[in-house]
């Protein structure tokens, strides 16, 4: 029987190393394959109501002022399935975590077709892509950095309370300045917490403790890692729009 007190030599350590940076490498290719899926279903979904007003009608009143009840229950119920998908984790399979990511994203892109009806295409256009380049700037540098991010993510998101905090107040208060004000520190924020959140998944795709461990369970970190990607970007790209953004 091998003594698991011997070290192992050099060339044990480089495949090992190698093999750590495999699986690290496949698990980041699963998250950002779920998040891009996510955001076509979302982008798809947003599409096809935007070009059915009929279907806008059942979510808002007779008079055609403020959402009803089903309107309302549309633009929660995302809330209700990160929470069920946060909280449930380890009792939901693979499939029910990723079926739950899926119509999560569909039913977000029910309530975006409100955004592609009040802005310009070419504001929606020009916001996707800014987004879409920040985001991948600030992946690539989550990536790549050796620099520890932790203390980073953590002013991070504080902001990211006190951004949930203003808009809060600011709903009471209507105020077009703090809006202004919380849409640019909105940027700021989500363009930080992009790289926070992909230098914590490629830790996760590198720690012993999953790297050779259940596949349903890589598969699940995986989903939860693009849920989390995606809320980075569309967060971003609907501040760039609150910002810059030309309504009709």
């Amino acid at each position: 029987m091998e003594d698991r007190n011997t070290p192992l030599n050099y060339s044990d350590y480089t495949v090992v190393q190698d093999d750590t940076r495999v699986v690290a490498k496949k698990f980041m290719a699963n998250v950002f394959l779920w998040m891009s899926a996510a955001l076509m279903l979302s982008a798809f979904t947003a599409y096809f109501f935007a070009g059915n007003p009929q279907l806008l009608q059942y979510l808002v009143n007779a008079n055609g002022r403020g959402l009803n009840l089903l309107g309302y229950a549309v633009m929660l119920a995302p809330i209700g399935f990160v929470l069920t998908m946060s909280l449930a984790f380890n009792r939901l399979s693979y499939g029910a975590i990723l079926g739950l990511f899926l119509l999560y994203s569909a039913i977000n892109g029910i309530s975006f077709s409100f955004i592609l009806l009040a802005y310009t295409a070419g504001s929606i256009v020009t916001c996707f892509a800014s987004a879409a380049g920040m985001f991948g700037v600030m992946a690539i540098m989550g990536y790549t950095t050796n620099k520890d991010l932790t203390g980073f993510g953590s002013i991070m998101i504080m902001g990211l309370f006190g951004i949930v905090i203003a808009s809060l107040i600011n709903w009471f208060i209507g105020s077009e300045q703090l809006n202004y004000i919380i849409s640019i520190i909105g940027v700021c924020v989500f363009t930080g917490l992009t790289a926070y959140d992909v230098q914590k998944l490629k830790r996760i795709g590198t720690n012993a403790d999953y790297v050779g461990g259940a596949a349903a369970t890589t598969g699940k970190l995986a989903v939860m890692g693009a849920l989390s990607l995606y809320l980075d970007f569309i967060n971003l790209f609907l501040m760039l729009l609150r910002l810059f953004g030309k309504r009709k």
